[in-house]
């Protein structure tokens, strides 16, 4: 197990030296990563080096330990706090509590003491890690909810609401079997007061499941929108569609008398992978609109009240969420991918593409909401004088329309990339200048900024750093430094009016800061 990261602020060297060397710390079961001698120093370290425990004293130049502390607790929220402390104050260890402290110790420091602290602090570690990391832990909770998990799994098949290309991948991490040569999803309906569904929902379910797939098919029986659904797979490629609508007409006869209830079963198109299923349980759906006309107490085949339904061809909420995504989020290889299958999808309906016209408006539909999400000019993706008035007999094959989607999409992806660059680059442009605006107040913070640009420090933080190549507080010390040396070329004002105007309060710090930013003392670089 890797030893827990420290990181010890005092503004005292003898002491930073004492407690490193005295420390057994890798016997205690920590290292070591850094060491600052002052809270301004150590908010950059900690930014780096993401210590577990924080040792710091409380008066210290610049920046004292309880502020340093309430920073902290907000950017490193796992951190454990251990703060010391010449003074006996009982405000001290209030206003420590308060910033979420761990631990308050009174210097002198001695190192049976702080051993202590630190051996506590590990078993803390230790558990809060074995929590998280404790994989019996979570396969006990996730197998708990197996069952769960499963029926909203089929509920997203039926929706298709799951990728085609992942299905397969989901069923065998929930430890479903999906095998089969064939598949078709039915729904149920029935009328009770809201008071009794619940309960006559699982007599429901439990009569089907004792009913349905004597042989023919493999039945998955769930609840599903305050009903059942039944999606049924079978080993061969040819489904015995009146097979199955056979023992759902028994199950409704069943129901009646032993429930006393009408239902009726509405039952979708065959279909030939688990993944198309969404458009078997839309066939199922219509079948059940039919029973004001056909009866209700029995199975409804949309087969037989629709003779076309099999070859049906939807652009459907899948295809879209898809589509979408690879523009938006994926690369150039992801939108190939997406409409290659939306082509493959057309080749495999086997119909003329004059009789694929819904699917391709949906299809328009859904690159002409992108066009709009993005607020994208119509022309700048469907070219000069596009009215909208394309249809699908404008191309010959499946491959001609792919070729032209592809084109759009890729075309829609590259103007939502400049966009974002360009948005990045203007938000980066004002930061620098609200910088540059008040560089010289010494409480200029991330915060204060982001309360200005109307963003979240973390996001706002790794933008900046992407962009600029430099964290906010690094910039915002080149800012000051490159103003302070101008003003020493080129002004008679003393250092500490110098400090005052790049935002430093206090004239040691600026003295410290500036030898560290350019190597040389303010005297000497003025004299120099």
């Amino acid at each position: 197990m890797d030893p827990y990261r420290v990181l010890l602020v005092d503004d005292e060297e003898d002491i930073r030296v004492g407690i490193s060397r005295k420390m057994d710390w890798a016997g205690l079961g920590f290292s070591l990563v850094g060491e600052a001698e002052n809270g301004q120093d150590a908010l950059e370290l900690a930014e780096q080096l993401r210590p577990d425990v924080v040792l710091t004293d409380i008066k210290m130049p610049f920046m004292d330990g309880l502020e340093l502390c309430r920073i902290l607790t907000q950017r490193l929220p796992a951190a454990k706090f251990v703060v010391f402390s010449g003074f006996d104050d009982f405000e001290y260890a209030k206003q420590a509590i308060r910033m979420n402290v761990s631990e308050y110790i009174l210097k002198p420091i001695n190192a049976p003491e702080l051993s202590e602290v630190l051996r506590k602090l590990r078993d803390q570690l230790d558990t809060e890690r074995a929590q998280r990391q404790d994989l019996e832990i979570l396969r006990s909770r996730y197998e708990e909810s197996l069952p769960v998990l499963r029926e909203l799994f089929y509920a997203h098949l039926l929706e298709g609401r799951i990728p085609a290309g992942q299905v397969y991948d989901r069923a065998a991490r929930l430890d479903l079997d999906l095998s089969g040569s064939s598949w078709a999803a039915a729904l149920t309906h029935f009328d009770v007061p809201q008071a009794q569904r619940e309960l006559l929902s699982l007599s429901v379910q439990q009569l089907l499941d004792e009913n349905l797939g004597a042989g023919t098919c493999c039945a998955k029986v769930f609840l599903y929108n305050d009903a059942i659904a039944i999606l049924a797979s079978f080993p061969q490629a040819e489904a015995p569609i009146y097979d199955l609508i056979e023992e759902l007409d028994r199950a409704c006869k069943l129901a009646k008398s032993y429930l006393n209830l009408t239902l009726t079963v509405g039952v979708g198109a065959p279909c030939g992978s688990p993944g198309e299923l969404s458009q078997s349980a839309a066939g199922a759906r219509s079948a059940l609109d039919y029973r004001v006309l056909v009866g209700t107490g029995r199975a409804i085949y949309i087969g037989d009240l629709e003779p076309g339904a099999e070859a049906r061809l939807a652009f459907d909420e899948n295809d879209e969420r898809e589509l979408t995504g690879a523009v938006k989020l994926g690369s150039e290889e992801d939108i190939r991918a997406a409409v290659d299958r939306l082509a493959d999808k057309l080749r495999r309906a086997g119909l003329a593409l004059s009789q694929c016209h819904l699917f391709f408006l949906e299809l328009l539909t859904c690159l002409l909401k992108l066009t709009r999400e993005a607020d994208l000019e119509l022309e700048a993706v469907f070219g000069a004088g596009f009215t909208g008035a394309v249809q699908i007999t404008d191309f010959s094959s499946p491959e001609e329309l792919g070729t032209w989607c592809l084109a759009r999409c890729l075309r829609i992806r590259e103007l939502i990339g400049r966009q974002r660059t360009d948005s990045a680059w203007r938000t980066v442009e004002k930061a620098k200048a609200f910088i540059a605006g008040h560089y010289a107040e010494s409480e200029l913070s991330v915060e204060k900024l982001c309360e200005h640009l109307h963003l979240s420090p973390a996001y706002f933080s790794t933008l900046f750093k992407r962009e600029t190549g430099m964290s906010f507080i690094a910039y915002v010390t080149v800012v000051r430094m490159e103003k302070a040396a101008e003003l020493l070329r080129g002004t008679e004002d003393k250092t500490y009016r110098i400090a005052e105007q790049t935002g430093y309060l206090d004239p040691n710090y600026f003295s410290y800061v500036f030898k560290k930013h350019f190597g040389v003392s303010p005297t000497k670089f003025r004299a120099g």
